[in-house]
C-alpha cells in the first residue's frame, strides 16, 4: 500500500482507514531513536538524581540553597535535573544565575559544568581536602558591582 502523500485525493477517499493505519503503523517516538553519545544521560540515572532532588527538597517544597547543594553532593546529576526543570539550558541557566546571584559565571563554565556531570553523571564533584568546595577560576570570580 502507498502512503497518503503519494496516494491522489480520491484513492484516500475512497479507503481512508487504511491510509490512517499506514501512517500510524509508520509513527515512532522520536525520543526512542534518540543519538546517545557519551554525554547521554540513561533514564534510570536521571530519574535517581530527581529522587534526590525530592527527597532533599521534602517533594520540592524548600527549595533553600542548603537543600539543593545536599543533594547535588549526594548525586551530582541533580543539578541537571534541576536545570531541566527550569527549563533552561546551561548558557541561559548562567546568565539567570548571575542576575539573580551577583557572581559573574561565564557561560562557558556553565556549559563545561554541565557537560563534566554529563560525563560521569555519578561521579562526586571536586572538593577541597578540608571538604569545601574547590575554587574554579572561571566561576569562584568576585561579585559583580551593582548594576
Amino acid at each position: 500500500m502507498q502512503f497518503p502523500f503519494e496516494a491522489s485525493f480520491n484513492e484516500i477517499q475512497a479507503d481512508p482507514d487504511a491510509y490512517v493505519d499506514a501512517v500510524f503503523g509508520s509513527l515512532q517516538s522520536e525520543f526512542m531513536v534518540m543519538p546517545r553519545g557519551k554525554g547521554f544521560v540513561e533514564f534510570s540515572t536521571f530519574e535517581a538524581g530527581y529522587e534526590t532532588l525530592k527527597r532533599a527538597t521534602t517533594g520540592f517544597r524548600i527549595m533553600s540553597p542548603e537543600a539543593v547543594t545536599s543533594a547535588i553532593v549526594e548525586a551530582p546529576v541533580a543539578l541537571l535535573v534541576l536545570r531541566c526543570i527550569l527549563g533552561l539550558s546551561p548558557p541561559e541557566w548562567a546568565v539567570h544565575a548571575m542576575s539573580y546571584t551577583g557572581v559573574e559565571i561565564t557561560q562557558g563554565a556553565a556549559r563545561s559544568i554541565d557537560r563534566t556531570v554529563r560525563m560521569n553523571p555519578e561521579a562526586a564533584l571536586a572538593r577541597e581536602r578540608n571538604g569545601d568546595r574547590r575554587p574554579h577560576p572561571r566561576t569562584d570570580r568576585q561579585r559583580l558591582p551593582p548594576s
